[in-house]
């Protein structure tokens, strides 16, 4: 079965060149050209992954985006023609998981899309059974049904924000710098931009931790990277 995405974007032509590639790339793609037709799509069919631009009529992609984060931690791209720290820490922020800025090329965007689709297949793909839990303190990570529990409660996260959540516990003491977390989890070159890789960060701080400004599970080593402490 062919992977399908939802595509929202109003402008007319990039929306044709987008779909029109991503058909060639082998994805069943459903287009929508605003943010009120983007929800009602959404709630109707089945997608793996969607392409969400910031800027549309009726319904803005961060309102967009607010509202299926609270029902679902599909993978979601947006694309944007501001090119701001800003820009992208309020999108991530409300749990974008990548980030691309117009003009773009078409390969790179292709490769996103893949990338981000494989990293969440991931997650469903069998694996050994004592691998399927794993306990941190008041935490569990269930890694097969990428659901997370503190204190028997669900937390919800982004999918980026499992990967990120998932790399630590998986390899406790571990030190992680921002360069080799950036390139297992974005499955590209890192370039120095740390705005991403700090608001997923925080935003993984906000949900796990007591007190984010003061972190017991992921602690920060300034200057070299991130680990997660296992006593």
């Amino acid at each position: 079965m062919q992977d399908k995405i939802l595509l929202v974007e109003d402008d007319a032509s990039i929306q044709e060149m987008v779909e029109s590639y991503l058909i060639k790339e082998g994805f069943v793609v459903v287009t929508a050209c605003d943010g009120e037709e983007a929800i009602k799509k959404f709630t109707q069919d089945s997608f793996v992954f969607i392409i969400l631009d910031i800027m549309m009529p009726k319904i803005d992609g961060l309102e967009v985006m607010k509202w299926i984060r609270e029902r679902s931690a599909i993978p979601i791209l947006m694309m944007s023609a501001k090119d701001t720290d800003v820009d992208k820490a309020i999108g991530l922020g409300l749990g974008a998981d990548d980030y691309i800025c117009k003009p773009f090329s078409m390969i790179e965007l292709s490769a996103r899309v893949k990338a981000g689709i494989r990293r969440s297949t991931t997650y469903s793909a069998p694996q050994k059974i004592q691998d399927e839990l794993i306990h941190i303190g008041d935490l569990k990570i269930d890694t097969i049904n990428f659901t997370v529990w503190k204190n028997d409660e669900v937390i919800k996260l982004t999918s980026k924000e499992f990967e990120l959540l998932k790399l630590f516990a998986k390899n406790g003491n571990r030190v992680f710098t921002k360069s080799q977390i950036y390139n297992l989890l974005w499955d590209e070159e890192y370039f120095g931009d740390e705005n991403v890789i700090n608001v997923h960060m925080r935003r993984l701080r906000e949900k796990i931790e007591d007190d984010p400004s003061n972190p017991k599970f992921i602690k920060t080593l300034w200057g070299i990277g991130y680990k997660l402490e296992v006593m």
